[in-house]
């Protein structure tokens, strides 16, 4: 898990911003060149360049460039290890809220008897 770390953070890092995720969710439908991105946002070219950085340091999309166009692409796939750590976490709780059930469940047949 230790070598997951800096790699879960860079992801969290990355989606912890809404701005970021707002871009990635226009980019689920397809690719997009940075100038449809930062469209909605309001936002600076330098600024919108600044959050497509993060993300594609975290490895959440990848970027080609054709002349003066530089076109955004997601890639879902990075999203493998988030889901991992988030689906071990998911099951430590539901093993703990189970133990707990047999626990209160155990407690109130004691009581009844």
């Amino acid at each position: 898990m230790a070598k997951h770390d800096t790699q879960l953070s860079d992801l969290f890092h990355a989606l912890a911003d809404p701005t970021r995720r707002q871009m990635l969710t226009r980019l689920a439908e397809g690719p997009a060149p940075v100038s449809e991105l930062a469209g909605p946002t309001g936002l600076r070219l330098p600024t919108v360049m600044r959050h497509l950085s993060v993300l594609e340091e975290a490895g959440l999309i990848a970027t080609t460039k054709e002349g003066r166009v530089r076109t955004c692409a997601i890639v879902p796939e990075a999203l493998v290890p988030m889901r991992s750590w988030i689906d071990e976490q998911r099951a430590v709780w539901e093993a703990r809220l189970d133990r707990l059930d047999t626990y209160v469940m155990n407690l109130m047949k004691e009581r009844e008897q």
